[in-house]
Order: C-alpha cells, then structure tokens, then sequence
C-alpha cells in the first residue's frame, strides 16, 4: 500500500515522498477469512478534524509525528519547497515535518475536510 509523506530535511525544508506500506496475508481475525496486513505500528492518541470549505493554513510544521486519513472533502498541501500534492477523501497520508519551514495547506473541496488525526511514535 503506497501512501502520500511529507518530511524535513536537514536544512528544514519540507518535501514529499511516497511510502510503501507492506503487507502480508494472515490470519488476523479466525474464524473470518485470511486478509492483507500492516506490521503494527504505535500510536498514543487520535484527534477528529474539521478544516472548513476555503479554509487556509499558513507555513507550520506538524506539531507531532501524525497520519492524517482523510474522511470528506479535498485540499492541497504545500511543502516549504514549492510541491503542491492534493490529499483526498480515502487517502491517507503521513505527517513527519515536525522541525524547519513546514508546509501550507488549503481545502479546495466545496465541502469540509473532515479528518483522523493519529498521534505515530
């Protein structure tokens, strides 16, 4: 499974990366049948977003490590660099520019973002 990253590098700039998250077929939940899994990652708490139609915000970086899983709506996400990728209602996408520039972000959907915030250690 590939997801959407965005990190800082050691001058603090933000740039994207794809991920790939492998996974392997198991036994996860007998007596259902076998499905493809992740290795277990941790996490210390989630946050439910909702970022309003037209809503911007400025240069930051993350306040945390986070995976964001988009639920509705649409918006770009700028990294300090100058890439612009779109994050959408499905996707998911991992947060790791905790230090430097940061990265913008803008809702272009008519409609709210609503989101799953996923505090990563």
């Amino acid at each position: 499974m590939k997801i959407l990253r965005i990190r800082a590098d050691g001058r603090g700039e933000s740039h994207f990366d794809t991920q790939e998250i492998a996974l392997t077929l198991q036994e996860f939940a007998p007596p259902a049948a076998a499905l493809y899994v992740a290795q277990e990652r941790h996490a210390s708490g989630y946050q439910l977003i909702r970022l309003p139609a037209g809503w911007v915000g400025a240069p930051h970086p993350a306040p945390y490590r986070q995976m964001l899983f988009c639920l509705a709506g649409s918006f770009n996400v700028s990294s300090s660099a100058g890439e612009t990728r779109t994050v959408s209602a499905g996707d998911a996408f991992l947060i790791e520019d905790t230090s430097g520039k940061g990265h913008s972000t803008l809702v272009t959907s008519s409609v709210p973002v609503d989101a799953v915030l996923v505090r990563v250690d």
